[in-house]
C-alpha cells in the first residue's frame, strides 16, 4: 500500500470517528429553549407562571439524555409540566422506560399529558401506559379541560387526542380535530392553553381562538441543513413550516417542541433534543 492510499484510509477513518462523535452529541445532548408569552387575557396572578414542555420522548434509551432532562427540568422550577404525546414508541414500546422518567419529574411539578399518534397505534399498550401515568399522579387530558388555579385566579388547560385514534381513515385530520375542539366548551373569557400533538393543524387552533398551544410531532424536521432549514416532518412533508419555535397568528401562539427521542428515522442532524421552558406574562 502506497502513502497516498494509507493517507486516504486514515482520513476516511477519522471522518467516520468524527461523524460518530458528532451524531452522538446531536442525539444525546439536551438543549433548553426559553420563551415568553404575553397576553392581555392572562390573570395578573399568573405573571411569571412557568411551564416545562416535553414531547416525543419515544421511550429514549439514552440514560444521559434522561438524566439531563430531569436535571434541567428541576433547575427550571416549573409550575407545571406538559407532555404532548409520543411518550412511547409503537415500533419498540417500553412503558417501564417512559414511566421511570415520569416518576422522577413528577416530583418536580404537576404533569399534564396528551397522547400522540404512536400511542394511538397501539391502543392496548396505551391503556397500560395511561393507567401507569394516572397511578403516578399525571393528569391525562383526552378531549377535556381542567382548571389551573393560582392565588385565586384561574386559567384553562385542555388537551385533545391524536386524530389517528379516531380510526377514521377517510376523514381529514383537520375535521377530526375540529370536532374534538368543538366538543370542548371552555369559558371563552378565560386564558386557554391547548395541548395537542399535531402542529400542522394550527389553522384549527386559531379558529377556536386558543391563546396558547403546545405541540410536537415534527421532531424539529429531523435534519436541519444550513440555508435550507428543516428537511421533513410527518404530515407536513418536505421543508415543513411548523417544526420548532413560536408561531403567532390571529391572537394564537403555538410553541412547537423539537422533541427528545427518535423513531423510524434513527438520528438527528443539527437538531438536538429539546426541553422547552415557557414563562407567561401579562401585557
Amino acid at each position: 500500500m502506497n502513502k497516498k492510499s494509507r493517507a486516504a484510509i486514515i482520513l476516511l477513518a477519522a471522518a467516520f470517528v468524527l461523524g460518530g462523535i458528532y451524531l452522538y452529541y446531536e442525539n444525546n445532548s439536551l438543549q433548553k429553549s426559553e420563551y415568553v408569552i404575553r397576553s392581555e387575557k392572562l390573570p395578573q396572578s399568573f405573571c411569571g407562571f412557568k411551564i416545562a414542555h416535553i414531547s416525543d420522548y419515544h421511550n429514549s434509551k439514552s440514560e444521559k439524555l434522561a438524566e439531563s432532562l430531569a436535571e434541567e427540568t428541576r433547575k427550571s422550577k416549573p409550575d407545571i409540566i406538559v407532555i404532548t404525546g409520543d411518550l412511547i414508541d409503537s415500533r419498540h414500546t417500553d412503558i417501564e422506560n417512559s414511566i421511570s422518567l415520569i416518576k422522577i419529574i413528577s416530583e418536580i411539578a404537576p404533569i399534564y399529558y396528551v397522547p400522540g399518534n404512536h400511542e394511538a397505534r397501539i391502543p392496548e399498550e396505551y391503556q397500560k401506559l395511561k393507567t401507569s401515568l394516572e397511578e403516578n399522579g399525571v393528569t391525562v387530558l383526552e378531549n377535556k379541560a381542567v382548571s389551573v388555579f393560582r392565588n385565586g385566579s384561574e386559567i384553562l388547560l385542555f388537551g385533545i387526542t391524536d386524530p389517528f385514534s379516531a380510526n377514521e381513515p377517510y376523514v381529514p385530520d383537520s375535521e377530526i380535530v375540529k370536532t374534538e375542539l368543538q366538543n370542548i366548551k371552555p369559558d371563552k373569557d378565560k386564558f386557554k392553553i391547548l395541548l395537542s400533538h399535531r402542529p400542522e393543524l394550527f389553522e384549527e387552533y386559531k379558529n377556536r381562538k386558543i391563546d396558547l398551544v403546545f405541540a410536537g410531532h415534527a421532531h424539529g424536521g429531523q435534519l436541519i441543513l444550513p440555508l435550507v432549514g428543516s428537511v421533513y416532518a410527518p404530515n407536513q412533508g418536505l421543508f415543513p413550516k411548523y417544526t420548532a419555535g413560536v408561531f403567532n397568528e390571529s391572537g394564537t401562539a403555538m410553541i412547537v417542541s423539537r422533541g427528545i427521542g427518535n423513531s423510524l428515522f434513527p438520528f438527528r442532524v443539527n437538531n438536538r433534543p429539546e426541553l422547552v421552558i415557557t414563562v407567561l406574562e401579562k401585557v
